[in-house]
């Protein structure tokens, strides 16, 4: 079978690895790098691929079977549009858009024109996700009741200036990281229907928020909260504690959420469960039993790139759909509100 030709639109921190990973794979090869910086000559010329300044230069050039866009968020509403006009195939990186109506747009432009639009939520994509999400389902938690949920890391001082964007409306660690943490537990606890939230600014000092305090209610019933910091010295982040992406330190014995029902526990992403050993005399006095299920590591970044050319040739369906961009999109955007304004915000 022919490999499908991949062109890779950005070439910051993400595009890089999403290049890596076209250049590493059997079923596909890098069409072309998309790139108005001048750092992205010597990224092209590494990876042996023609540098293209736009979107309009590649498609006046050649049509590639399908392209991932690793943008600013700001940009994908533009370069999503392009590429659907194009009528190829496009991996948008989370958040599908940087507001409501621009993801809205996106999702409707891709549907008329009846082009695949994928959400590059990866995690989607990871084995211990997917583990997970299969023992709250056997229903081995009993009724879910709680989850507790933190993503508190520190990004260092050259994060910001590699990028500016970050630091200002768009960017922030609301919009950049805790979309990744809506997507997982809307995968472990089912759809988020209020939240209330409270934002700081303090430490940074920038124009968007550094942390975040989040109290959520699910449909289910179940209610959660969540700490969010990209300032803090903490390990409790899914990057840290998954070992699945190798530059980050690696802390083997962290967890990041804990999701619990009236029956047990579990922690993520450890997958240590704990269990009633007599459900009928549940009680804290009583010792809960403890055992560890098997992980399994693959690379999700991968994996989302195997579905991505799986779709292309027809023999799958998204993981991530757009649509599913859009409502992790409508959770973020929540919680933004709620913090601004101090109140309970609804999602129904």
């Amino acid at each position: 079978m022919a490999r499908l030709r991949i062109a890779v639109a950005g070439a910051g921190a993400i595009g890089r690895r999403h290049i890596e990973l076209v250049l590493a794979d059997r079923n596909c090869s890098l069409a072309a790098i998309v790139d108005p910086t001048p750092s992205a000559s010597e990224i092209a010329a590494k990876a042996g691929a023609p540098l293209f300044a736009s979107l309009a230069d590649l498609f006046a050039r050649e049509r590639p079977d399908g392209i991932i866009l690793a943008t600013p968020n700001n940009l994908h509403l533009e370069h999503g549009l392009a590429c659907i006009a194009a009528g190829i195939p496009v991996l948008v990186e989370k958040p599908i858009a940087d507001s409501m109506e621009a993801a809205q747009t996106l999702c409707e432009a891709a549907e008329r024109a009846k082009v695949k639009l994928l959400t590059g939520h990866h995690r989607q994509h990871s084995p211990i996700m997917a583990k997970a999400v299969d023992i709250i389902r056997s229903g081995r938690l009993g009724r879910l009741v709680a989850v507790v949920g933190t993503a508190m890391f520190c990004k260092p001082d050259s994060y910001f200036a590699d990028a500016p964007w970050r630091r200002q409306p768009g960017g922030g660690p609301i919009l950049i990281n805790l979309i990744h943490e809506i997507g997982n537990l809307r995968a472990l606890c089912g759809e988020i229907i209020a939240v209330q939230a409270f934002a700081s600014q303090t430490t940074r000092g920038f124009p968007v928020e550094d942390t975040v305090a989040i109290s959520l209610c699910f449909a289910n019933g179940a209610l959660g909260s969540f700490m969010l910091s990209d300032t803090a010295g903490s390990a409790r982040s899914w990057e840290q504690t998954s070992q699945e992406d190798k530059k980050f330190a690696a802390y083997p014995d962290e967890d990041c959420y804990v999701v619990a029902g009236t029956e047990g526990s579990l922690a993520i992403p450890t997958l240590r469960l704990r269990t009633f050993a007599n459900q009928a005399e549940r009680s804290w006095y009583k010792p809960l039993h403890s055992e560890t299920i098997a992980i399994e590591r693959i690379d999700p970044l991968q994996r989302q790139l195997e579905n991505f050319c799986a779709v292309i040739r027809g023999e799958a369906e998204p993981v991530v759909t757009a649509r599913e961009g859009l409502q992790n999109l409508r959770a973020v955007d929540a919680i933004a509100r709620a913090a601004h304004s101090g109140t309970i915000v609804s999602l129904t």
